[in-house]
């Protein structure tokens, strides 16, 4: 299912908005009377538009259009944008995304001519929203930034929700940047309440909600959508989020349940024509009788969800009714159909995947029509084709037989006076495998290692629980500057040999060093449930280690070096860069906060996290630090490591 993006819905100033709340027929007669100016009647022809957007669209788009054509006959451009925005809007709520395209381009253009940005920055958001829809998310991206830069320079804290809204919605299509959507939607809800925006608010909540529920937290994610359908009330939105909450009781079990709301958002599209939502509750009744094993049920409900989806050209749409029909029409034992789908599901994903970027736009229509890949050749022509290729084949091997028969012996000559040498050559080619191998494994870990090996890359994985250990040596330049380079590197060479010493001893994972900096991760690229206990082991044994070797620098005459070190548990993105020097990296504001950690701890002490507390805090004794502020974090929790607690054995 597409996920919603936010649409700027504009209130009609003029001398007429007082009529915005009065009844349609009051507003019918005003227009049949012969008071109003050409002027006023665009106003309230827009008005009768608006009333009937989410109730009759088609009819919204119908005033939408007398109130252009109007507008038109006085050159009133202001008004012939508003109108063009509106017919867009009706063509939307339909689900005609090519109509909509037409006319919110033009809209756009005229509401340039005049100089109105605010209504630029409404329309750009609006077209990302489209090309949202149809999975052109660069695209999309390109107009909501353009509308957010639009949106600050005139200070429209709607319209910056708003582009923020869109943004984050773009983010959500990738698990790994799951984090930052949920940044940007948290931030975004409060402004959509403070605004009183219903739209904002059911909008950014049921994202939210989605997010939750992709995370496995379906409390939270029903809390949201909950929130978006109290906002959603009465509307054409409302089908998306009930359809939503039908796809959580799904995933519960709760069957019963999920028909119901499933068949509440069937209802609303139905009256409203929102054809893609009415395709998306088909499906979702579909999944539930194909969980309950009720296939012909189930059968029925796609074939027509399949229909709606062929009608619109909806993509995804089409993708999941030929996923839910294959399996189908398997589990009914026709496999016909079953592979008939399958092969319809395989074009169509390749459509959906390799071809996004070709979609392009022609004389402000937007061509929606997906480029199929060829999947079936006509089997009378490859049945010629082929019987050519193998009655030209069988004549070249006639021909060659001969030649080859005499070039079989000095072959054979050949293989056998090679022999030695190649037996040769594969002992030196095993022994520098070997040696590859061993340099691989010094560089990176043996299971990014291995894959590497054997697919040629390393897939980037998201780990929820990683700890990340930063080091530091206090005044390090000024303590350089004292010693001559070779006796500077050899003695920071010591130390980090030692570090690599400690952490491989806890089953730690060297990151990297950065001049006198040294990083290291537990828990990755192998989950383990002890690794921030291992990492606070380590940390305690790092700091000993400084302590003892700046003892005997200090008897040697010799300045100490003293080290900062910090922990924080968190969320990452672990991968290899590069193409020539591999390494292994990882990413997240989990770095950036063991950084802060290290940075506003205190020499020979290891300054831990809040959150590295309550991993740790029943087997180490830590003094509380309070509140410290860490540069682009704000206040943190901060403790310090006092000692491991020695549980004793009780002696009978």
């Amino acid at each position: 299912m597409l996920k919603k993006i936010f649409l700027f819905i504009c209130l009609y100033g003029s001398a007429f908005i007082c009529f915005a709340q009065n009844d349609i027929d009051s507003l019918k007669k005003i227009l049949a009377s012969k008071s109003p100016d050409d002027s006023s009647r665009v106003d309230i022809l827009l008005l009768l538009g608006k009333k009937y957007m989410e109730t009759d669209p088609n009819l919204a788009i119908e005033y939408s259009g007398q109130a252009k054509d109007v507008a038109a006959k006085n050159n009133d451009k202001r008004g012939i944008a508003m109108a063009l925005k509106d017919i867009g809007l009706g063509y939307y709520t339909k689900g005609k995304n090519a109509e909509t395209l037409e006319n919110w381009q033009q809209s756009l253009l005229y509401f340039d001519s005049i100089a109105d940005r605010s209504n630029v920055a409404r329309l750009l958001s609006n077209i990302g929203a489209v090309y949202f829809n149809n999975g052109a998310e660069a695209k999309s991206v390109e107009y909501h930034l353009k509308s957010l830069k639009v949106a600050e320079e005139i200070k429209d804290t709607l319209r910056i929700a708003t582009a923020m809204n869109n943004l984050a919605a773009v983010y959500m299509m990738k698990r790994a940047t799951y984090s930052k959507a949920k940044e940007y939607f948290l931030k975004v809800l409060p402004m959509s309440e403070r605004l009183g925006d219903k739209d904002a608010i059911g909008n950014t909540a049921v994202n939210l909600g989605e997010i939750y529920f992709k995370m496995g937290n379906n409390d939270t994610a029903l809390y949201y959508y909950k929130k978006s359908l109290e906002a959603y009330k009465n509307t054409v939105h409302s089908a998306y989020t009930l359809n939503d909450i039908g796809k959580l009781y799904t995933s519960e079990g709760e069957y019963e349940m999920a028909k119901k709301y499933h068949q509440q958002a069937f209802d609303i599209s139905e009256i409203l024509s929102a054809q893609q939502d009415m395709s998306n509750s088909l499906l979702g009744l579909a999944d539930v009788y194909s969980k309950q094993n009720n296939f012909p049920t189930a059968l029925t409900y796609y074939k027509q969800a399949e229909s709606i989806a062929t009608i619109i050209k909806a993509a995804d749409e089409l993708k999941n009714s030929y996923q839910g029909l294959s399996f189908t029409y398997s589990e009914l034992l026709d496999f016909k159909n079953a592979f008939k789908y399958q092969l319809l599901l395989s074009d169509i994903k390749d459509t959906l995947y390799n071809t996004e970027t070709d979609k392009k736009l022609g004389s402000l229509q937007f061509d929606f029509d997906l480029q199929k890949k060829q999947g079936e050749i006509n089997l009378l022509t490859k049945d010629k084709l082929y019987t050519a290729l193998q009655l030209e084949s069988q004549k070249k091997a006639k021909n060659a037989f001969a030649a080859g028969l005499g070039l079989v012996f000095l072959i054979a000559l050949l293989i056998f006076r090679n022999y030695r040498e190649k037996v040769k050559t594969n002992k030196i080619l095993d022994r520098q495998k070997d040696e590859i191998e061993h340099l691989l494994l010094n560089i990176l870990p043996a299971e990014v290692a291995k894959e590497l090996q054997e697919n040629g890359q390393a897939t980037p994985r998201n780990f929820e629980s990683v700890s990340v250990m930063f080091t530091d040596f206090k005044s390090f330049t000024v303590i350089a500057d004292k010693m001559s380079p070779g006796e500077l590197v050899q003695e920071l060479n010591s130390c980090f040999i030692a570090f690599d010493n400690i952490i491989g001893k806890y089953n730690l994972e060297k990151i990297k060093t950065i001049g006198d900096a040294y990083m290291c991760a537990g828990g990755i690229p192998v989950p383990d449930n002890r690794h921030a206990h291992n990492i606070v082991r380590a940390s305690l044994e790092i700091q000993e280690y400084i302590t003892q070797n700046n003892s005997r620098k200090v008897e040697a005459g010799l300045e100490a070096w003293d080290l900062r070190l910090g922990v924080h548990v968190g969320p990452i993105v672990a991968g290899v860069v590069g193409k020539r020097k591999y390494a292994y990296d990882i990413w997240g504001s989990t770095v950036n906060i063991a950084s802060r950690m290290e940075s506003n701890g205190e020499p020979g002490r290891v300054n831990i996290s809040a959150a590295t507390y309550e991993l740790v805090k029943d087997q180490f004794e830590c003094s509380y630090r309070g509140k410290i502020y860490a540069k682009n974090v704000g206040n943190v929790d901060m403790y310090f490591v006092e000692r491991e607690i020695m549980v004793s054995a009780d002696i009978s």
